[in-house]
């Protein structure tokens, strides 16, 4: 819903579950069936007039706010399980996710949006980078190298993360901040531990 604070009123509002109906005339499996699209985070982009929403359906969605009515200019499924977070990080279209499958992963939307002929601030090309966390057997990987944990073996065309965390735990909550000075993501699960994981590439 997009709300008018002043009037107290919603200006705008959409239904996930007519996402969901209408894939209902493709082929699915049964496990979709039980996974409807509940609305579980949204997060608003440093530029203020596009927002993302992750879902229990696994899929993130991305919509434009025009005046006082969204528009959604992007979806796909990010995770084989419900999508518990999702957060932009300040000034770029780069957009972390989190899942109920234990998976964090990075996405880059601006070059989706492009193509919508949505103009975001260049983003910094990755750089190709593995790196396997001590105390958790988290699996770094990025887009176009090959790894048992990677999502690069999809179909060519389909919009694929720049990198993706094997965290290993359901993620109830992410945040990316800056910790001394390097951009990192920290990571809170059902255990009483914050994990961290460094971002310093991007």
């Amino acid at each position: 819903m997009l709300w008018n604070l002043q009037k107290a009123r919603p200006l705008w509002i959409t239904n996930l579950q007519e996402d969901e109906t209408e894939e209902m005339k493709s082929p699915q499996s049964p496990s979709q069936l039980l996974n409807p699209a509940l609305a579980h985070s949204v997060s608003v982009a440093s530029c203020g007039n596009i927002f993302s929403c992750g879902a229990e359906d696994g899929k993130v969605r991305v919509f434009r706010v025009m005046g006082v009515k969204c528009e959604q200019e992007l979806g796909f499924k990010g995770h084989t399980l419900g999508v518990s977070q999702v957060c932009f990080l300040p000034e770029s279209y780069l957009l972390l996710t989190g899942g109920n499958d234990g998976k964090i992963m990075l996405w880059d939307v601006s070059s989706e949006l492009e193509k919508k002929k949505i103009s975001p601030k260049k983003q910094k090309s990755p750089i190709k980078h593995t790196h396997r966390k001590n105390t958790k057997r988290a699996t770094y990987t990025k887009q176009g190298e090959n790894s048992n944990t990677s999502v690069t073996d999809e179909a060519q065309g389909e919009f694929l993360p720049k990198l993706s965390i094997e965290h290993g735990e359901k993620v109830n909550w992410l945040l990316s901040t800056k910790i001394k000075g390097c951009q990192s993501i920290l990571v809170a699960d059902q255990t009483s531990c914050i994990s961290v994981y460094p971002l310093n590439e991007f």
